[in-house]
């Protein structure tokens, strides 16, 4: 898509009490090197392993224009959460492999700052974009998946409302090894399809 169809792209912005969620133009990838950097550590035990590339700002430039490619597709949704300032990323909300049809539904990954943990940001954020995606985009079903020692994911998808629907074997490869998942999902509550 040229560039400058994307700049007429309406981008979603949704402001909550204390965040601004909202897709990040190429322009501000330095936002999301600093965000990846500060939590390369804090992130690694809970992602694949990454490239030594995805930390520089010509990854995020190329990354941020794909998302934004993607959306006007309907294929993904790669929010981020950010301060009310817009110049700090506090983590990133991911609504990916969005299908319609007969399944109307999407998967929903994210990450959080280290410095931020604790502070009931993600339920924040993550609650209104599951919002978005409900209202706005139409979906019926969000799945989400997390390993089973990871118990602060598995709280945040109880709270929200996701179901555990089941366990998968060697599932994603994070970190360098292949893991467990367990499975879950939210369904739309007003979805009639």
């Amino acid at each position: 898509m040229p560039a400058s169809k994307l700049s007429d792209l309406l981008i979603p912005r949704i402001q909550t009490e204390r965040l601004v969620v909202t897709l990040l133009r190429p322009s501000f990838a330095e936002l999301m090197v600093r965000f990846r950097q500060e939590n390369r550590g804090h992130l690694g035990p809970w992602e694949p392993l990454r490239t030594p590339q995805f930390y520089t700002a010509s990854f995020w430039q190329a990354q941020l224009q794909a998302n934004l490619i993607d959306f006007s597709r309907g294929e993904s949704c790669s929010f981020v959460m950010m301060n009310p300032a817009e110049n700090q990323i506090l983590g990133v909300i991911n609504f990916t492999q969005i299908t319609r049809g007969t399944m109307q539904s999407c998967q929903l990954g994210y990450a959080l700052g280290g410095a931020f943990e604790g502070q009931g940001y993600m339920q924040e954020g993550v609650s209104a974009a599951i919002q978005h995606v409900f209202t706005d985009l139409k979906l019926h079903r969000i799945m989400a998946n997390y390993i089973p020692h990871n118990g602060r994911s598995a709280r945040l998808l109880a709270r929200l409302g996701f179901e555990v629907e089941g366990r998968a074997r060697s599932f994603l490869k994070i970190n360098g090894q292949w893991a467990d998942h367990i499975l879950t999902a939210l369904i739309n509550p007003d979805s009639n399809l």
